[in-house]
């Protein structure tokens, strides 16, 4: 990585940490300059505005969390053939993995620009959208392939099934945050993966 690109990345470890901290709005560029130790031309060399910056926050957001999730559910699904069984997998490794921060989950970039949309430009909207998408698309996926050899024992959207894992996450983020414990994370995590077992498994007499 060039001088350059390491500049780049430092401003936005900087603007992330305070936008997950503080919001954007209250996230100035000034402060960033500061903490980076460069000029503010130096700052504007790289991002030309903070709904620029803004645009590169959210995109290396969504990338960090795809590339983490198909990590996940890759070593899932070498784990186990059955889609259902690598599902549950990853969803447990999910749940590990949010359990091993020391400080709880930092915070949702794509929650934050829900929250503040009227502070984004229709660009950074409209980024924030196609991620939430694409992460329904995901699940969807999945679950179409589970429910070729396990018919829901409920009669369920799921697509709507398939937003409900972004939402137990999400939700799971503000509660841990509220509450001031890290671990409701992984418990909401390992609670959806209950009711999917639940849901498709079949029942044994």
């Amino acid at each position: 990585m060039g001088k350059g690109q390491e500049t780049r990345e430092r401003l936005m470890d900087i603007a992330e940490a305070s936008v997950l901290t503080k919001g954007f709005g209250a996230t100035s560029i000034d402060e960033i300059i500061a903490a980076a130790d460069i000029t503010k031309s130096g700052f504007f060399y790289h991002f030309k505005d903070k709904n620029q910056l803004a645009r590169a926050l959210l995109q290396r957001y969504v990338d960090r969390e795809d590339a983490l999730l198909d990590d996940l559910f890759d070593r899932a699904r070498e784990l186990h053939d059955d889609p259902l069984h690598a599902f549950l997998i990853g969803l447990k490794l999910f749940a590990e993995m949010m359990a091993d921060l020391p400080n709880g989950h930092p915070g949702c970039l794509v929650a934050t620009c829900c929250y503040n949309e009227r502070l984004f430009d229709s660009d950074v909207r409209e980024l924030n959208r196609k991620s939430v998408l694409s992460w329904r698309q995901r699940f969807l996926t999945e679950l179409e392939n589970i429910v070729e050899i396990y018919p829901p024992k409920d009669d369920v959207d799921l697509e709507a099934l398939a937003d409900m894992v972004s939402g137990t996450v999400e939700g799971g983020i503000v509660m841990s945050k509220a509450l001031e414990q890290p671990e409701v994370l992984a418990k909401q995590i390992m609670l959806f993966r209950s009711y999917a077992k639940l849901l498709f498994l079949p029942a044994y007499n």
